[in-house]
């Protein structure tokens, strides 16, 4: 041991990590409110495109990209933070928010790449798509549009497929799998719904044609 105190030693040792942690620290206050505003955004988009309201949900995406792009920009020097569960969060609603803008105005399907999000996050966004698509199949049902309803549950489908198959640790997809299970019973709920309507629905055509004419 040299001429140096030990507590001199121990300061200067772990000067580096100190400044290295404040700077991640205030990285990590910078983004957490951009991701909470993301996320905020995120839901009124898609509450906006229930509404039918495109436009609206356009420009509220428009600001809920911008906040996880702000988010990003802030953590890019600090992936310790970026890999935070917040973030992931704030890209997943992003996500979402923006399949279901495309599903729902039939448009080509975002890919991550071109949203900026992670894989993993855009995979959850897609599981959670399922529930947003039930809810417009149900309002189409509640009108008699029968064909919008049977396109939103082949494409409720059509993302259940494509999730079963991904079947990689759950360290790796941030547990994935639990999502995949809920849009399942979401899927089957929805399809026993729409097929119990239909059936409905032609026995009640049935027994119109069966009913004797008005006097």
């Amino acid at each position: 041991m040299g001429d140096e105190p030990l507590a001199g030693e121990i300061e200067s040792a772990v000067a580096g990590i100190r400044s290295d942690l404040q700077a991640a620290s205030v990285a990590r206050e910078r983004a957490l409110p951009l991701c909470r505003t993301a996320i905020r955004f995120a839901a009124n988009c898609i509450r906006a495109v229930h509404r039918g309201e495109i436009q609206q949900g356009e420009e509220l995406l428009a600001q809920s990209r911008d906040a996880v792009g702000e988010a990003a920009e802030a953590l890019a020097d600090f992936p310790q933070v970026m890999h935070a569960g917040f973030v992931h969060d704030a890209q997943k609603e992003y996500a979402e928010a923006s399949v279901t803008l495309a599903l729902v105005d039939g448009r080509e399907l975002p890919r991550p790449e071109a949203l900026g999000v992670g894989g993993p996050a855009y995979l959850h966004g897609l599981s959670e798509t399922v529930g947003e698509l039930r809810r417009q199949l149900l309002d189409a049902l509640r009108r008699g549009a029968i064909e919008q309803c049977e396109r939103t549950l082949s494409q409720m489908d059509d993302i259940y497929s494509m999730l079963v198959t991904v079947d990689y640790p759950d360290a790796m997809t941030g547990n994935l799998r639990r999502s995949t299970d809920a849009a399942r019973a979401i899927l089957e709920r929805t399809r026993g719904d729409y097929t119990l309507a239909v059936q409905q629905d032609r026995l009640a055509r049935k027994l119109e044609g069966l009913s004797p004419p008005s006097k």
